[in-house]
């Protein structure tokens, strides 16, 4: 039971060690506009699993879709698999598998439970994180868990960078778990309810920039949101995001106007051909790909050749 690219790896797994995939449960397929109108887009999910001949089921609903909760029993499986499903599950199929129903989840639990836990380490500038498997119940990602895995979050690691490591590193900890499950090893452990913390869904205002926080902090929330949805700032009275900045190796010439107090946060300090330093609450930091509205990304000198990019601008938030 699975949704987005994360999934793929952890039922790509299954699939490769001859575990017998019985069905699939995904989200129903997306509607999105392209050159040619509208058009549905299954999740990556539904075309791995067709790719390989597993039926899949696509409710809109699950816990109200009794049909399929009884077809599922029909079936019979003998273990379900969660990762990045993106519903709760019902205690009626929670009941049915013999060895009950595991989850991947991409954090150290019981720390960042529920939608975005990448978004959320790299954002809250977490240096650690991983994949925990766990026993699925009802609660949102509560249940026991089973083996975790651990990897370093670089200081310029993306949201999206680390999405990849973690999808293969949580199919790498599902065989292990399955293993251990066989063998009969596994030795689930609580969650402690006063370590744990929440990690709500990303909406697009996210990535809002708040050039007044400390430099790493908006480091953090450029990368925590890079691909999707992207950190963005009002730029010469465009919304403009944020691809990619960094906090070390501001020219010699920006000592002085970096540590100057008076100056606001936001303001253009310096822009060359490598990118252009902006004055933050405790410093400064470097930005050297932009995407202005409606346009390709670039670097800020390219921009500023076309448009009022200076100098002493400052960048605010947008409304």
């Amino acid at each position: 039971m699975g949704t987005p690219d994360f999934a793929v790896p952890s039922l790509k797994a299954l699939v490769d060690n001859n575990y017998d995939v019985i069905g699939v449960v995904t989200k129903v397929d997306s509607t999105r506009r392209g050159s040619r109108g509208l058009k549905d887009v299954p999740p990556p999910v539904k075309e791995f699993a067709l790719a390989h001949d597993i039926p899949v089921f696509q409710p809109e609903k699950l816990s109200k879709d009794t049909d399929l909760i009884n077809k599922i029993a029909q079936l019979d499986p003998d273990l379900i698999v969660t990762c990045a499903y993106g519903q709760i599950l019902p205690i009626s199929l929670l009941d049915i598998p013999k060895f009950g129903t595991i989850n991947v989840h991409g954090s150290l639990l019981p720390k960042y439970r529920g939608a975005a836990p990448i978004h959320w380490a790299i954002i809250n500038g977490e240096t650690r994180t991983g994949i925990t498997t766990m026993i699925t119940e009802a609660g949102l990602d509560t249940g026991d868990m089973l083996l975790k895995e651990e990897i370093e979050i670089p200081i310029d690691m993306t949201a999206g960078e680390l999405h990849d490591k973690l999808s293969l590193l949580g199919a790498e900890t599902l065989i292990k778990t399955l293993i251990a499950l066989e063998n009969g090893t596994l030795k689930p452990e609580k969650q402690d309810e006063r370590l744990a913390t929440y990690a709500p869904k990303i909406e697009k205002n996210t990535g809002l920039i708040d050039w007044s926080q400390p430099a790493l902090e908006i480091h953090n929330r450029i990368r925590g949101t890079t691909p999707w949805p992207g950190a963005y700032t009002d730029m010469c009275g465009k919304r403009t995001k944020i691809c990619c900045s960094k906090l070390t190796g501001y020219p010699d010439c920006l000592s002085d106007s970096i540590k100057d107090t008076t100056i606001c946060p936001g303001t253009i300090l310096y822009i060359g051909a490598d990118g252009m330093w902006v004055k933050t609450i405790d410093g400064a930091i470097f930005i050297n790909l932009i995407q202005p509205e409606s346009c390709k990304s670039m670097t800020p000198m390219q921009y500023a050749c076309g448009h009022e990019l200076k100098v002493g601008m400052k960048l605010t938030k947008c409304k």
